[in-house]
C-alpha cells in the first residue's frame, strides 16, 4: 500500500488563516470529486471558519474523561474505518488527552499516512521543536506543545499562510480571532507588532530553507551543476593572509544590499600536511565572518581553483570574492594564479569579484607548509625545460649557419640546466645536464654527428660543463631545500606559539583544539583516548571531525587509527584520514601534549567549581549561624523564661496566667520552628540538594493550606475553580506561598487584608499576593530576594530575611519564577508564576499561546 501524502499549512502566529485555507482547499477537492472528510478541525468559535465546515463530512469525535472533565479528540479508528482519500486534521502539534491512541496528534497523522490516506494539517512556526528557545526569547512564552522538525520536513507540500502584523492585529481588534474580552490582553502581550514581525521573519526564513533543500535535492537528482541564482550566496576565498579581513567585510557589504543573502568564507588547504596559512590569522577571520552573520568552512583540496569552484557550485553560490594576488610580477611565470584561473573557469553562472587590498604585489609572505615538495605544475615544467629544452635549443642552434661557437653553446645549455633546477629541483637539472652533454658532444663537438671527440680541449669543456651543471643543480636544490625547511620551521613555530599562547590564556577548549589538529593536518577525525590502567578499555575524552562533527563511528583503540600519538602511559591522540610523514609527528606530539594539558585544565576547572560551591555552602552556613544567633536566642529565651516561671514554687499562678505563659511558650516554639525551617531550606538551596517531586495538582488544594500561620481574616483568597492544574511540588509550593503570605501580612496595615489571587496566562498560572504596605522602590525589588535582606526598619524579631529568598529558590526549583511588582494604589505584589500541566485546555487564556489556528 502506497503511503499517503502530507500537506501542511504553516503560519507565523494564530489567526493568520491556516484552518480557513485548509478548509478552502477541502472544498476545492470536493468539487473535483475527491473523497474528503474532516477528521478533526477546531474553529475556536470563529464564525467564518465555522461556516467553512458546512458541506464537509465530519467524523464523529471520540469522548474522553480525564480528571473529572470531558474532552473530545479525533477518533483515529473511525477515520481508518471510513478510509477517505483525504482527511483534514487540524493542529499538528496538539497533545492528546491521556487515554488516546497516541500521545501526540502528529503520531495519529503518521498512522493515517501509513494507511494510504492523504492528510492536510496546520501548524504554527512557534510549535517547531528546534525553535522553542528562539520563540521564547521573542515572546516570553515557552511552547509546551511542539512537533519534531523532521515530521514537518517530511511533508510532501508545505504552504506558508502569510499575513502582515498590521493586518493580523486589525483582524484581532475586529474580534475575528478571540472574544472581545480577550482582545486587549492579546494585543498588548503576544500580538505586539515586534513579536509578530519576528515570528513572521522566522516563518519566512524556515520555509525558504526548506525550499532551498528541495532545490538542492532536485539539482542533485538531475545532475545540474550550473548555478541557479534564486538567492545571493557569496563565497569568500581566503588564503589565511591579512587581506582576508578586507575580503570578508567587502562580501558582508555586498550581502547587506540584498535581503536573505549569505556569506560563506572558505579556506582550502592542501591534503599533504600543515596548512600554509597563519593559524592566528585564520582564527581571527573565522571569528570575524561569524560575527558578521556568515559561516566559515575548511576544505581540503590540492587544486585550489578547482576545489574553490566545486565548493561554490556545491552550495549554489552566485558570487565569488577573491583578493588581488600578492605575488610579485616575476612570479607569474609559474602560472596565471588562483584569481585568474577561477575567473576563467567560473562560467556564466558565477560572478567573480577581484578585490584590491593593501597586500597586493608584496609577495605571499606566508610560510609554505610543505615547501620541500614542489607542486605538480612546477615539476612538469622542470622536466620539460630539462629534457625538451636542450632538444629545442639544439634544433635552433643547428639551423643557424654560423653558430655562436662551442663556448657560447655550453653557456646556453648551462642556462637551461639552471632553469630546470629552479623549476623542478635536482632530478630535472641532472637530466638536463646529461641530455645537454650528449647533445653538445653529438652536434657541436668535432667530429659532429658522432660521440667521438677528437680535440682534448673539447673533452675538458664537456666534462667541465657537466660538472658545473651538476654543481649548480645541487646548490640550487640545496638552497631551495634550506629555504623550504626554514619556511616549514617558521610555520611550525607560528602554529606552536599560537597554540601555546591560546592554551595558556585558557581560550581553547579540548574540542576546539582537536578541531585545530584536524584542520592543520587535513585529517577526517581526531580523538583523544584515555584509560585508567593497562588493562582497562579506552574511552574517548574528546573528539572532532566526522559528519556534523559527531556522525562517524568513534575510535575504540589507538591501534584502529591511521596515526596515533601516545601522551604518557594511558593517553593517546588518534587520527584517521591518512598516514602522516615522519616530519609532521614532531608538531603532532606538541598538539598531543597540549591536548592533555587542556583536558587536565578542564577537569581542574570542574573540580575548582565544585570546590567553590562547597566553599560557598560553607560560607552560607557560617553566615547563617552568625546572622541568626540573636534570633535563635530570642524565642529560646522567651520559652526558657516561661518554663522557669511555671516551675517556680514561690508564685501561685492563676489559670489565666498559666494559659498566658503556655501561649508564650507555644508562640516562641512556632517562631523557632519557622526560623529553623527557613534555615534548613536556605541551606538546601545553596548546596543544590532540593529535588522537587513534580506532580499535577489543583491550586485550591495547596494554597489554603499555606494560610495556617497567619491570623484569621488577614487574607482574602480568590482561586477560581476553572483554573488549569499546575505541575509543581506541593510541599515546595506550600512553603513558598506561606512565606510570601506571612511577609505580606507582616507589612500590611491593620485592617487591610492581603489578597491572594490566581489567574491563567497562556500556558502559565500566576499566583499574586498583594499587600497595602509601604512597598519597595524598583532599585530594591531584586535585592529583597537575597538572603539576610530585610527592607526598611523591620524589627529584629521580624526574622532574619530568609523568607523571600527561600520562596524564590523553591519557585525556580519547580520551573517557575517569582518577581515583585507595585500594587496599584500602593503596596507590593509578589507574582508567583507556575507551569500549567500539559494535556488540559485552559478555560480563560489571556494569551493565545494555546491556539494553533
Amino acid at each position: 500500500m502506497a503511503r499517503g501524502k502530507l500537506r501542511i499549512y504553516l503560519g507565523a502566529a494564530p489567526g493568520v488563516g491556516k484552518t480557513y485555507a485548509m478548509l478552502s482547499e477541502a472544498h476545492r477537492r470536493v468539487e473535483r470529486g475527491t473523497d474528503v472528510v474532516v477528521g478533526f478541525v477546531e474553529h475556536h468559535g470563529r464564525p467564518r471558519t465555522e461556516v467553512m465546515l458546512h458541506g464537509l463530512e465530519q467524523i464523529q469525535r471520540r469522548d474522553l474523561t480525564y480528571r473529572g472533565s470531558s474532552f473530545t479528540e479525533m477518533d483515529v479508528d473511525a477515520v481508518l474505518e471510513r478510509k477517505p482519500a483525504v482527511a483534514l486534521v487540524d493542529e499538528l502539534a496538539h497533545t492528546n488527552v491521556p487515554g488516546s491512541r497516541h500521545e501526540k496528534r502528529w503520531q495519529d497523522i503518521e498512522q493515517l499516512l501509513e494507511a494510504g490516506i492523504d492528510v492536510i494539517s496546520t501548524v504554527n512556526i512557534q510549535h517547531l521543536e528546534s525553535l522553542g528557545d528562539v520563540v521564547e526569547s521573542i515572546t516570553g512564552v515557552r511552547q509546551r506543545e511542539t512537533v519534531p522538525d523532521e515530521v514537518v520536513r517530511r511533508a510532501d507540500q508545505i504552504e506558508l499562510v502569510d499575513m502582515s502584523p498590521q493586518a493580523l492585529r486589525r483582524r484581532m481588534a475586529h474580534g475575528n480571532i478571540y472574544r472581545s474580552d480577550k482582545v486587549d490582553a492579546a494585543l498588548s502581550n503576544y500580538f505586539r507588532p515586534g513579536n509578530l514581525t519576528a515570528l513572521r521573519e522566522l516563518a519566512l526564513l524556515w520555509v525558504a530553507d526548506r525550499v532551498d533543500e528541495y532545490l538542492q535535492e532536485y539539482r542533485a537528482e538531475h545532475s545540474i551543476r550550473s548555478t541557479w541564482q534564486a538567492r545571493e550566496r557569496i563565497v569568500v576565498g581566503l588564503t589565511g593572509g591579512p587581506e582576508g579581513r578586507t575580503l570578508i567585510r567587502r562580501a558582508a557589504r555586498m550581502a547587506a544590499k540584498g535581503s536573505g543573502s549569505e556569506v560563506l568564507a572558505v579556506y582550502i588547504a592542501r591534503s599533504d600536511g600543515l596548512t600554509s596559512a597563519s593559524p592566528k590569522e585564520l582564527a581571527v577571520q573565522r571569528t570575524l565572518v561569524e560575527d558578521l552573520g556568515g559561516t566559515f568552512h575548511h576544505v581540503i583540496g590540492d587544486d585550489i581553483p578547482t576545489a574553490l569552484l566545486e565548493f561554490a557550485r556545491g552550495v549554489n553560490a552566485t558570487q565569488i570574492v577573491l583578493g588581488s594576488s600578492r605575488r610579485k610580477a616575476w612570479q607569474y611565470v609559474f602560472g596565471p594564479g588562483v584569481g585568474a584561473t577561477v575567473a576563467r573557469d567560473s562560467g556564466p553562472d558565477l560572478d567573480v569579484h577581484i578585490v584590491t587590498h593593501g597586500e597586493v604585489a608584496k609577495g605571499r609572505g606566508l610560510p609554505v607548509a610543505r615547501g620541500a615538495r614542489l607542486g605538480r605544475t612546477r615539476i612538469i615544467a622542470g622536466w620539460l625545460v630539462g629534457v625538451a629544452g636542450p632538444a629545442l635549443l639544439t634544433l635552433l642552434l643547428t639551423s643557424v649557419a654560423n653558430g655562436p661557437g662551442l663556448a657560447n653553446d655550453v653557456l646556453l645549455f648551462l642556462f637551461l640546466t639552471v632553469v630546470a633546477a629552479l623549476l623542478g629541483g635536482q632530478l630535472p637539472a641532472l637530466a638536463s645536464a646529461a641530455v645537454g652533454s650528449l647533445l653538445l658532444n653529438f652536434y657541436f663537438t668535432p667530429p659532429t654527428h658522432t660521440l667521438t671527440i677528437s680535440d682534448p680541449k673539447n673533452i675538458v669543456a664537456i666534462v667541465i660543463f657537466f660538472a658545473v651543471a651538476v654543481s649548480v643543480a645541487s646548490v640550487v636544490d640545496l638552497a631551495a631545500r634550506r629555504t623550504h625547511q626554514a619556511a616549514r620551521l617558521r610555520a611550525e613555530s607560528e602554529i606552536l606559539s599560537f597554540l601555546a599562547g591560546s592554551v595558556l590564556r585558557g581560550e581553547t577548549t579540548l574540542n576546539a583544539l582537536l578541531e585545530r589538529v584536524r584542520e592543520t593536518f587535513g585529517m577526517e577525525t581526531v580523538a583523544l583516548l584515555e584509560r585508567g590502567s593497562d588493562v582497562e578499555p579506552w574511552s574517548c575524552a574528546g573528539r572532532a571531525g566526522g559528519p556534523d562533527g559527531d556522525g562517524a563511528e568513534p575510535l575504540l583503540r589507538p591501534e584502529d587509527a591511521d596515526v596515533d600519538m601516545p601522551v604518557g602511559d594511558h593517553m593517546a591522540l588518534a587520527l584517521t584520514g591518512r598516514v602522516l610523514p615522519a616530519e609532521d609527528r614532531r608538531v603532532l606530539a606538541a598538539f598531543a601534549a597540549q591536548a592533555a594539558v587542556v583536558l587536565d585544565r578542564q577537569r581542574l576547572v570542574g573540580e575548582a567549581e565544585r570546590a567553590r560551591e562547597l566553599a560557598e555552602g560553607n560560607r552560607i552556613r557560617t553566615a547563617l549561624l552568625a546572622a541568626v544567633s540573636h534570633d535563635l536566642r530570642t524565642p529560646l529565651a522567651s520559652i526558657k523564661a516561661s518554663v522557669t516561671s511555671l516551675r517556680s514554687d514561690d508564685v501561685a499562678w492563676s489559670p489565666e496566667d498559666e494559659a498566658e505563659l503556655l501561649a508564650g511558650i507555644e508562640a516562641g516554639a512556632d517562631r523557632l520552628d519557622h526560623l529553623v525551617g527557613n534555615l534548613l531550606d536556605m541551606s538546601r538551596l545553596q548546596t543544590g540538594t532540593v529535588t522537587p517531586l513534580i506532580r499535577e495538582i489543583d491550586l485550591d488544594e495547596v494554597v489554603p493550606m499555606a494560610l495556617g500561620g497567619v491570623p484569621e481574616g488577614s487574607v482574602t483568597l480568590d482561586i477560581p475553580e476553572e483554573l488549569p492544574i499546575v505541575a509543581v511540588d506541593p510541599g515546595l509550593l506550600e512553603r513558598s506561598v506561606a512565606n510570601l503570605v506571612e511577609n505580606a501580612v507582616k507589612y500590611s496595615p491593620d485592617g487591610e487584608a492581603v489578597l491572594v489571587a490566581a489567574s491563567a496566562l497562556g500556558d502559565r498560572v500566576e499566583v499574586r499576593i498583594a499587600d497595602r504596605g509601604p512597598g519597595v522602590p524598583d532599585s530594591a525589588k531584586d535585592r529583597i530576594f537575597e538572603p539576610f535582606q530585610r527592607y526598611g526598619d523591620a524589627p529584629r524579631g521580624a526574622g532574619v530575611g530568609l523568607g523571600l529568598a527561600v520562596a524564590r529558590g523553591f519557585a525556580e526549583a519547580m520551573g517557575g519564577t517569582l518577581a515583585a511588582e507595585d500594587t496599584p494604589g500602593g503596596g507590593m505584589t509578589m507574582v508567583l508564576t507556575l507551569r500549567a500541566a500539559p494535556g488540559r485546555p485552559l478555560v480563560r487564556p489571556d494569551l493565545p499561546a494555546q491556539a494553533t489556528t
